[in-house]
């Protein structure tokens, strides 16, 4: 029986051999799969990571842009503030010139066009003296009120309608079209 004997260890061991050579493959097979699956996996992170890069430079641009706009729109807006506090500076001085007397009164003719009639003229208590005589020529009362600066409110007969005309007022009123117009000639 050493014959059958050898004979079967020898069909045992190539039974052996012949399942470690399949465990052998499929263990190959099975590290190749996990190797690809791994790099997949390295290669599809790689991807997300640049792609979350790009997004987040592309978000700190913006915001660098956007941030570099609001300082440059904020300084602008500085700056016509300070155009439009010269010019309110410069009307203030006029009231020392000595043709503000013609100025005040051709602030109140404006005014009293726009009134049917007249019955008082308003104005500042330091401009009654620059003013009187034209409002004695009109037959108009001169009243003082020291809020009115740098102008003339004509009020109508029966005092239930009043019309100001003032140099502050019409600035302000022009402020929007002339602060372009000072955007333009200091930025282009």
């Amino acid at each position: 029986m050493s014959k059958l004997g050898d004979i079967l260890q020898q069909e045992v061991l190539a039974e052996i051999d012949k399942i470690l050579a399949e465990a052998d493959s499929r263990a190959e097979t099975l590290i190749r799969e996990a190797e690809k699956e791994a790099s997949d996996r390295v290669a599809a992170y790689t991807k997300k990571a640049e792609a979350r890069l790009r997004a987040a430079t592309l978000r700190a641009e913006s915001m660098d842009a956007l941030t570099l706009s609001t300082a440059r729109t904020q300084a602008k807006s500085q700056v016509i503030a300070v155009v439009k506090r010269r010019a309110m500076d410069a009307l203030e001085r006029i009231a020392d010139k000595p043709e503000y007397s013609r100025v005040l009164e051709a602030l109140a003719e404006e005014a009293m066009k726009a009134v049917e009639t007249a019955e008082a003229v308003i104005l500042h208590p330091e401009d009654e003296v620059k003013l009187g005589a034209w409002a004695t020529q009109r037959r108009l009362e001169l009243r003082a009120d020291p809020r009115l600066h740098l102008g003339v409110r004509i009020v109508a007969r029966g005092g239930r309608r009043s019309v100001v005309n003032s140099l502050p007022e019409r600035l302000n009123r022009a402020w929007e079209m002339l602060a372009s117009d000072v955007a333009r000639r200091l930025w282009g």
